[in-house]
């Protein structure tokens, strides 16, 4: 069997989906299985968002060096799974290749903003990031 190839997606590919590709690639390294990982947006921006970098930092996983990408038809029907993350991304699947969509959490419907939110966000995909990493390797 071939490693799994996971996209990440979200609208601007500048938070969400970047920081779940960079937690899944250190959670690949550290568990030294072979999936490849990517991301990508529906509508993508042109920068990353400054606090995804740095709540991923101080989990020592760098993902500065990543650029937005924008979604194609052919990063879907080359994925083996797309994960969406929130509600207001839209993907169809290409090929037969099956789309998740993570409704994440969203703090600032709690009044939470700022670094506080942004690590809330980034424990939430983390958590989602170690169970569909499991699932993966069974």
């Amino acid at each position: 069997m071939t490693a799994p190839h996971v996209l990440f997606v979200c609208v601007k590919n500048g938070g969400k989906s970047q920081m779940a590709a960079g937690l899944m690639r250190q959670v690949v390294r550290d568990a030294g299985t072979g999936t490849t990982v990517d991301s990508a947006g529906t509508k993508a921006g042109t920068t990353l968002n400054a606090q995804s970098v740095e709540s991923l930092r101080e989990l020592g996983v760098d993902i500065s060096d990543q650029v937005p990408r924008q979604l194609t038809e052919q990063m879907v029907r080359d994925a083996d799974l797309v994960v969406v993350l929130g509600s207001e991304a839209r993907v169809e699947s290409v090929g037969g290749t099956p789309v998740e969509v993570w409704e994440t959490d969203e703090p600032s419907r709690r009044g939470i903003e700022g670094a506080d939110r942004m690590r809330l966000v980034r424990d939430d995909i983390a958590a989602r990031v170690q169970e569909l990493h499991q699932r993966l390797s069974r």
